[in-house]
């Protein structure tokens, strides 16, 4: 590969199930970047229309509450971030912070159109990976809100 060449997206969450050559292209549209323990990748507030996969280390999400950082999840390689706001574009619900050394792929939703027109097959397949994973996120609240209902009943 020359030095020229950007990295190929790797098989992992939602470009798990794509082939290497539509991999090669949905990576072709988007951009790699490298963030240093610490620093903030997304503010919460702030407008939000990328797409984000943790290619590898560690990301914390997280939001404030009383003046404190609270810590919502952590995500590590394949792990999605901003599939909500690549829907329904709007501010940042989080912040979500580099622990350690960590390399996320990004596509805008601008960039994320383009793909779908002129690789429909392939964005299809991007599409089902986000939808299962926001579903299984869905999933995942609705069975805490019930418990915390049921902790909160007398």
């Amino acid at each position: 590969m020359s030095q020229t060449e950007p990295p190929d997206l790797p098989a992992l969450g939602f470009a798990r199930d794509l082939s290497d050559d539509e991999r090669r292209q949905l990576s072709a549209y988007g951009d790699f970047t490298a963030a240093e323990d610490g620093q903030a990748i997304i503010v919460e507030g702030r407008p939000q229309d990328s797409l984000s996969m943790v290619v590898s280390g560690t990301v914390h999400v997280q939001t404030e509450a009383g003046g404190r950082h609270v810590l919502l999840s952590s995500l590590r390689a394949g792990d999605v971030i901003g599939e909500v706001n690549i829907f329904d574009p709007s501010e940042a619900s989080a912040t979500v912070v580099a622990s350690g050394f960590a390399v996320l792929w990004s596509i805008s939703r601008s960039k994320l159109d383009a793909f779908m027109h002129y690789h429909p097959a392939a964005s299809s397949k991007v599409l089902l990976s986000i939808a299962t994973t926001l579903s299984k996120k869905l999933r995942r609240t609705n069975e805490k809100a019930a418990v915390q209902q049921q902790l909160a009943q007398p």
